[in-house]
Protein backbone atom coordinates (compact mmCIF):
# COMPACT_ATOMS: atom_id res chain seq x y z
CA UNK A 1 0.00 0.00 0.00
CA UNK A 2 2.72 2.79 0.94
CA UNK A 3 4.65 1.74 -2.57
CA UNK A 4 1.29 2.57 -4.01
CA UNK A 5 0.88 5.37 -2.75
CA UNK A 6 4.28 6.53 -3.49
CA UNK A 7 3.74 5.76 -7.25
CA UNK A 8 0.52 7.82 -6.86
CA UNK A 9 2.45 10.99 -5.67
CA UNK A 10 5.19 10.79 -8.32
CA UNK A 11 2.39 10.80 -11.15
CA UNK A 12 1.05 13.62 -9.46
CA UNK A 13 4.35 15.40 -9.21
CA UNK A 14 4.90 15.36 -12.47
CA UNK A 15 1.83 16.12 -13.96
CA UNK A 16 1.65 19.39 -11.91
CA UNK A 17 5.24 20.51 -13.43
CA UNK A 18 4.45 19.28 -17.11
CA UNK A 19 1.19 21.85 -15.97
CA UNK A 20 3.67 24.55 -15.00
CA UNK A 21 6.09 23.90 -18.33
CA UNK A 22 3.01 24.44 -20.27
CA UNK A 23 1.65 27.25 -18.87
CA UNK A 24 5.14 29.22 -18.53
CA UNK A 25 5.25 28.29 -22.17
CA UNK A 26 1.99 29.92 -22.83
CA UNK A 27 2.63 32.92 -20.80
CA UNK A 28 5.89 33.18 -23.12
CA UNK A 29 3.94 33.10 -26.34
CA UNK A 30 1.73 35.42 -25.43
CA UNK A 31 0.77 38.67 -27.58
CA UNK A 32 1.72 41.44 -26.28
CA UNK A 33 1.52 44.94 -27.92
CA UNK A 34 4.22 47.54 -27.87
CA UNK A 35 3.92 51.64 -29.14
CA UNK A 36 7.23 53.70 -30.03
CA UNK A 37 9.27 55.62 -32.00
CA UNK A 38 11.81 53.69 -34.34
CA UNK A 39 14.92 54.94 -32.86
CA UNK A 40 17.02 52.72 -35.26
CA UNK A 41 16.86 50.17 -37.72
CA UNK A 42 19.32 47.40 -38.62
CA UNK A 43 18.22 45.02 -41.53
CA UNK A 44 15.46 42.73 -39.35
CA UNK A 45 15.70 44.24 -36.16
CA UNK A 46 14.83 47.57 -34.93
CA UNK A 47 15.29 49.17 -31.56
CA UNK A 48 11.52 51.47 -30.32
CA UNK A 49 11.67 53.89 -27.40
CA UNK A 50 8.52 53.24 -25.72
CA UNK A 51 6.79 56.58 -24.04
CA UNK A 52 8.33 55.69 -20.48
CA UNK A 53 11.68 56.13 -22.17
CA UNK A 54 12.53 52.50 -22.21
CA UNK A 55 14.10 50.71 -25.20
CA UNK A 56 12.65 47.56 -27.07
CA UNK A 57 14.51 45.18 -29.65
CA UNK A 58 11.89 44.68 -32.03
CA UNK A 59 12.41 41.28 -34.61
CA UNK A 60 11.20 41.77 -37.95
CA UNK A 61 10.57 38.59 -40.00
CA UNK A 62 9.24 37.26 -43.22
CA UNK A 63 6.14 36.76 -41.91
CA UNK A 64 6.17 40.14 -39.79
CA UNK A 65 2.90 42.25 -41.44
CA UNK A 66 3.63 45.60 -42.30
CA UNK A 67 0.61 48.04 -43.08
CA UNK A 68 -0.42 51.77 -42.96
CA UNK A 69 -4.10 52.29 -40.96
CA UNK A 70 -6.16 54.67 -43.28
CA UNK A 71 -9.67 55.68 -42.67
CA UNK A 72 -11.51 57.98 -39.62
CA UNK A 73 -11.56 55.22 -37.42
CA UNK A 74 -8.40 53.54 -38.46
CA UNK A 75 -10.36 51.02 -39.68
CA UNK A 76 -8.25 50.30 -42.87
CA UNK A 77 -5.13 49.14 -43.38
CA UNK A 78 -2.73 49.31 -46.48
CA UNK A 79 -0.05 46.52 -47.03
CA UNK A 80 3.32 48.41 -46.76
CA UNK A 81 6.95 47.26 -47.50
CA UNK A 82 9.12 46.83 -44.42
CA UNK A 83 11.55 49.74 -46.62
CA UNK A 84 8.95 52.57 -44.71
CA UNK A 85 9.78 51.37 -41.21
CA UNK A 86 12.53 54.22 -40.65
CA UNK A 87 13.65 56.15 -37.36
CA UNK A 88 11.34 58.50 -36.44
CA UNK A 89 8.59 56.31 -37.42
CA UNK A 90 5.75 55.90 -34.24
CA UNK A 91 4.51 52.79 -34.95
CA UNK A 92 2.60 49.81 -33.12
CA UNK A 93 4.15 46.61 -32.84
CA UNK A 94 2.00 43.57 -32.04
CA UNK A 95 3.86 40.15 -31.57
CA UNK A 96 5.54 37.43 -28.88
CA UNK A 97 8.60 37.72 -27.11
CA UNK A 98 11.17 34.97 -27.71
CA UNK A 99 13.49 33.36 -24.48
CA UNK A 100 15.98 35.89 -25.21
CA UNK A 101 13.46 38.63 -24.33
CA UNK A 102 13.18 40.15 -28.07
CA UNK A 103 9.61 41.01 -29.16
CA UNK A 104 9.10 38.82 -32.25
CA UNK A 105 6.80 41.04 -34.33
CA UNK A 106 4.15 39.74 -36.09
CA UNK A 107 2.60 42.83 -37.11
CA UNK A 108 3.35 47.00 -37.61
CA UNK A 109 1.59 49.83 -37.86
CA UNK A 110 1.32 53.32 -38.61
CA UNK A 111 -0.06 56.44 -39.69
CA UNK A 112 0.29 57.67 -42.85
CA UNK A 113 0.89 61.12 -41.27
CA UNK A 114 3.15 60.20 -39.06
CA UNK A 115 5.31 58.28 -42.10
CA UNK A 116 5.55 61.51 -44.21
CA UNK A 117 6.48 63.00 -40.73
CA UNK A 118 9.37 60.19 -40.23
CA UNK A 119 10.17 61.22 -44.03
CA UNK A 120 10.65 64.78 -43.11
CA UNK A 121 12.67 64.08 -40.77
CA UNK A 122 15.00 61.82 -42.27
CA UNK A 123 15.28 63.74 -45.77
CA UNK A 124 16.36 66.72 -42.47
CA UNK A 125 18.87 64.80 -41.33
CA UNK A 126 20.53 63.19 -43.82
CA UNK A 127 20.67 67.01 -45.27
CA UNK A 128 22.11 67.94 -42.28
CA UNK A 129 24.84 64.99 -42.32
CA UNK A 130 25.75 65.85 -45.88
CA UNK A 131 26.38 69.21 -44.85
CA UNK A 132 28.04 68.26 -42.18
CA UNK A 133 30.43 66.32 -43.88
CA UNK A 134 31.07 68.94 -46.61
CA UNK A 135 32.22 71.22 -43.83
CA UNK A 136 34.43 68.04 -42.24
CA UNK A 137 35.88 67.80 -45.49
CA UNK A 138 36.45 71.54 -45.71
CA UNK A 139 37.76 71.80 -42.49
CA UNK A 140 40.23 69.15 -43.43
CA UNK A 141 41.00 70.64 -46.62
CA UNK A 142 41.37 73.68 -44.65
CA UNK A 143 43.47 72.65 -41.87
CA UNK A 144 45.93 70.98 -44.46
CA UNK A 145 46.38 74.01 -46.04
CA UNK A 146 47.13 75.26 -42.62
CA UNK A 147 50.11 73.05 -42.48
CA UNK A 148 51.44 73.44 -45.70
CA UNK A 149 51.63 77.43 -44.84
CA UNK A 150 53.07 76.96 -41.21
CA UNK A 151 55.53 73.97 -43.05
CA UNK A 152 56.46 76.75 -45.65
CA UNK A 153 56.35 79.63 -42.88
CA UNK A 154 58.98 77.51 -40.81
CA UNK A 155 60.95 76.54 -44.20
CA UNK A 156 61.04 80.59 -44.84
CA UNK A 157 62.00 81.32 -41.39
CA UNK A 158 65.38 78.36 -41.63
CA UNK A 159 66.20 80.46 -44.90
CA UNK A 160 65.58 83.46 -43.32
CA UNK A 161 68.24 82.94 -40.67
CA UNK A 162 70.79 81.02 -42.70
CA UNK A 163 70.87 84.14 -45.31
CA UNK A 164 71.14 86.03 -42.27
CA UNK A 165 73.87 84.25 -40.98
CA UNK A 166 75.74 83.88 -44.54
CA UNK A 167 75.28 87.84 -45.01
CA UNK A 168 76.26 88.54 -41.14
CA UNK A 169 79.77 85.86 -42.38
CA UNK A 170 80.51 88.21 -45.64
CA UNK A 171 80.17 91.42 -43.69
CA UNK A 172 82.53 90.52 -40.64
CA UNK A 173 85.27 89.54 -43.52
CA UNK A 174 84.44 92.36 -45.82
CA UNK A 175 84.69 94.56 -42.74
CA UNK A 176 88.17 93.40 -41.91
CA UNK A 177 89.25 94.87 -45.62
CA UNK A 178 89.81 98.18 -43.86
CA UNK A 179 93.37 98.26 -44.14
CA UNK A 180 92.69 98.31 -48.36
CA UNK A 181 92.41 100.98 -50.96
CA UNK A 182 89.88 100.89 -53.06
CA UNK A 183 91.94 101.12 -56.58
CA UNK A 184 89.57 100.58 -59.15
CA UNK A 185 85.71 99.94 -58.88
CA UNK A 186 82.83 98.40 -61.58
CA UNK A 187 79.32 97.60 -60.97
CA UNK A 188 77.18 95.10 -63.26
CA UNK A 189 73.53 95.86 -63.48
CA UNK A 190 70.99 92.52 -63.77
CA UNK A 191 67.97 92.50 -65.20
CA UNK A 192 65.01 91.21 -63.24
CA UNK A 193 65.36 87.19 -62.26
CA UNK A 194 68.55 87.35 -64.35
CA UNK A 195 72.09 85.76 -63.04
CA UNK A 196 73.16 86.32 -66.33
CA UNK A 197 76.05 88.92 -67.52
CA UNK A 198 75.00 91.25 -70.43
CA UNK A 199 77.89 91.45 -73.11
CA UNK A 200 78.23 95.21 -72.81
CA UNK A 201 79.99 94.84 -68.91
CA UNK A 202 82.71 92.33 -70.36
CA UNK A 203 85.01 95.33 -71.65
CA UNK A 204 84.54 96.83 -68.37
CA UNK A 205 85.33 93.90 -66.56
CA UNK A 206 88.58 92.72 -68.54
CA UNK A 207 90.04 96.19 -67.99
CA UNK A 208 89.17 95.98 -64.49
CA UNK A 209 91.25 92.74 -64.63
CA UNK A 210 93.72 94.57 -66.98
CA UNK A 211 94.56 97.17 -64.57
CA UNK A 212 94.60 95.20 -61.39
CA UNK A 213 97.50 92.70 -62.82
CA UNK A 214 99.68 96.28 -62.57
CA UNK A 215 98.65 96.75 -58.74
CA UNK A 216 101.31 95.10 -56.44
CA UNK A 217 99.62 92.91 -53.84
CA UNK A 218 96.64 93.50 -55.48
CA UNK A 219 92.71 91.19 -54.75
CA UNK A 220 89.93 91.28 -56.52
CA UNK A 221 86.46 91.89 -54.07
CA UNK A 222 82.80 90.72 -55.61
CA UNK A 223 79.66 91.17 -53.69
CA UNK A 224 76.20 90.30 -55.33
CA UNK A 225 73.14 91.86 -54.61
CA UNK A 226 69.59 91.65 -54.97
CA UNK A 227 66.37 93.63 -54.77
CA UNK A 228 63.12 92.86 -52.17
CA UNK A 229 61.13 92.14 -54.52
CA UNK A 230 60.39 88.59 -54.78
CA UNK A 231 60.92 85.87 -51.42
CA UNK A 232 64.06 86.75 -49.18
CA UNK A 233 65.41 82.90 -50.33
CA UNK A 234 65.58 83.28 -53.84
CA UNK A 235 67.19 87.18 -53.63
CA UNK A 236 69.62 85.44 -51.74
CA UNK A 237 70.35 82.86 -54.26
CA UNK A 238 69.97 85.08 -57.22
CA UNK A 239 73.33 87.65 -55.73
CA UNK A 240 74.93 84.07 -55.01
CA UNK A 241 74.30 83.19 -58.73
CA UNK A 242 74.95 86.82 -59.86
CA UNK A 243 78.34 87.31 -58.03
CA UNK A 244 79.76 83.97 -59.04
CA UNK A 245 79.31 84.69 -62.66
CA UNK A 246 81.77 88.14 -62.66
CA UNK A 247 83.77 85.86 -60.71
CA UNK A 248 84.25 83.46 -63.57
CA UNK A 249 84.57 86.03 -66.20
CA UNK A 250 87.57 87.38 -64.12
CA UNK A 251 88.81 84.09 -63.38
CA UNK A 252 88.29 82.70 -67.49
CA UNK A 253 88.40 85.85 -69.48
CA UNK A 254 90.35 88.21 -67.13
CA UNK A 255 93.03 85.64 -66.33
CA UNK A 256 92.72 86.52 -62.80
CA UNK A 257 94.14 83.76 -60.54
CA UNK A 258 92.30 82.54 -58.09
CA UNK A 259 94.81 83.56 -55.14
CA UNK A 260 93.78 87.16 -55.77
CA UNK A 261 90.24 86.12 -55.79
CA UNK A 262 88.33 87.07 -52.44
CA UNK A 263 85.26 84.57 -52.21
CA UNK A 264 82.51 86.14 -53.45
CA UNK A 265 79.81 87.21 -50.93
CA UNK A 266 76.04 86.91 -51.66
CA UNK A 267 74.53 89.58 -49.90
CA UNK A 268 70.90 89.49 -50.71
CA UNK A 269 68.72 92.16 -49.89
CA UNK A 270 70.93 94.00 -48.05
CA UNK A 271 72.16 97.37 -48.75
CA UNK A 272 69.35 98.78 -50.97
CA UNK A 273 70.52 101.65 -52.57
CA UNK A 274 67.92 102.73 -54.76
CA UNK A 275 63.84 102.86 -53.81
CA UNK A 276 62.32 99.39 -54.51
CA UNK A 277 59.02 100.76 -55.01
CA UNK A 278 59.89 101.92 -58.30
CA UNK A 279 61.76 100.26 -61.77
CA UNK A 280 64.21 101.98 -61.69
CA UNK A 281 65.51 101.67 -57.47
CA UNK A 282 64.77 97.89 -58.31
CA UNK A 283 67.61 98.11 -61.22
CA UNK A 284 69.88 99.80 -59.22
CA UNK A 285 69.91 96.86 -56.20
CA UNK A 286 69.90 93.85 -58.81
CA UNK A 287 73.77 94.44 -59.08
CA UNK A 288 77.29 92.93 -58.68
CA UNK A 289 79.95 95.25 -57.64
CA UNK A 290 83.96 94.79 -58.23
CA UNK A 291 86.62 96.03 -56.94
CA UNK A 292 90.07 96.10 -56.57
CA UNK A 293 91.65 96.49 -53.68
CA UNK A 294 95.01 96.85 -52.21
CA UNK A 295 97.32 96.53 -48.76
CA UNK A 296 97.83 99.66 -47.42
CA UNK A 297 100.49 98.31 -45.63
CA UNK A 298 102.01 97.12 -49.24
CA UNK A 299 101.25 100.34 -50.82
CA UNK A 300 103.20 102.21 -48.18
CA UNK A 301 106.14 100.31 -49.06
Amino acid sequence: MTQFNSLRMIRVVSVLLTGAVLLGTIALAQSTKVEGLIKARNGDSMTLQTADGASAVVLLTDSTQVGEVQGVFKARRKEMSMAALIPGLAVKVEGTYNDQSQLVATSVSFKGNDLQDAKKINAGMHETQAQAQQNKAELEKHNAELRKQNAALQQQQQQITANKAEIDAAVARFGQLDDYYILDEVTVYFANGKVNVEPSYRPQLLALAEKAKNVNGYVIEVKGFASSVGSVGLNQKLSEDRANEVVHILIQEGHIPLTRMLAPGAMGESEQIGNDTTAEGQKENRRVVVRVLQNKAVAGV
